[in-house]
């Protein structure tokens, strides 16, 4: 049964609906923007012989647009927080390639991209435990002492807790890197007067190891070598200011500190 040309175009907006929500989940969780382009352009592709699309993909939004007939449909998405959970990118990825091989409709397709959405991969006490194990080896790397790996866990577990809380809030990321930075600081000098760790310096790099704007940099790099340059310098500015809330962080409390404050 052939659908009238309404029908058919209501399916395509649908489709372009589609590539949407999976390039939303995929850069909010972190990935590259030549990956969500990708990914559109293949979901786009895949169905009612569309031949023209065109994507364009920043660190806070998502253009795109696809010509359909006579007609040209264009979508605008707005990315307003970006998180790391780069399980969450294979899951759409692989959405991706099975849906451009397959006869699946668009519904489910839907449905399965929201349920990728709505994971949560980890518990909470989960991800606060990796993230203490994880600040306490950084400090015995960087040449701490069993005392300090101990003040390095705890003040991690600390620091992933009330970072996330504030990323749960909506505050920005210099605010959280900042106060999370702080509280790191705080702490180190509170373990080390009450004899649970001997190196100051060794339980801070530890501990804020966790705030590190690792990804950020390593797609800045990527999206730069790619030639995208306005995606490279903005996650380039997200690792450098990332990196400059950090060090006001840990600097304000050092500073307290040096002048017997604490």
């Amino acid at each position: 049964m052939t659908m009238n040309p309404i029908s058919e175009k209501e399916e395509v907006k649908r489709l372009l609906i589609l590539a949407i929500l999976a390039g939303r989940i995929m850069l909010k969780n972190g990935a590259e923007t030549y990956r969500v382009e990708d990914t559109i352009i293949r979901i786009c592709k895949s169905r009612k012989n569309i031949k023209y699309v065109e994507s364009f993909v920043t660190p806070t939004g998502i253009f795109v647009s696809l010509e359909y007939g006579e007609e040209v449909l264009s979508y605008l998405q707005r990315i307003n927080t970006i998180k790391i959970d780069l399980n969450k990118i294979n899951m759409v990825n692989d959405f991706s390639r099975q849906f451009v091989s397959s006869d699946m409709n668009i519904e489910e397709a839907t449905k399965k991209l929201k349920k990728i959405d709505d994971i949560d991969n980890y518990k909470s006490i989960t991800r606060f435990f990796s993230g203490g194990i994880i600040c306490a080896f950084f400090s015995l790397l960087f040449g701490g002492s069993f005392l300090d790996f101990l003040a390095s866990f705890f003040t991690g577990i600390i620091v992933v807790a009330i970072s996330t809380k504030l990323n749960n809030l909506g505050i920005t990321f210099f605010i959280s890197n900042f106060s999370g930075a702080a509280i790191a600081s705080l702490l180190s000098i509170l373990f080390v007067k009450i004899g649970i760790g001997t190196n100051i310096d060794k339980i801070i790099i530890g501990s804020i190891m966790s705030l590190v704007p690792g990804v950020a940099i390593t797609n800045a790099i990527r999206d730069t070598m790619s030639g995208d340059f306005v995606s490279g310098l903005s996650r380039g500015m997200e690792a450098v200011i990332t990196a400059m809330a950090i060090a006001f962080g840990v600097g304000m409390i050092l500073k307290i500190y040096f002048k017997g404050l604490i």
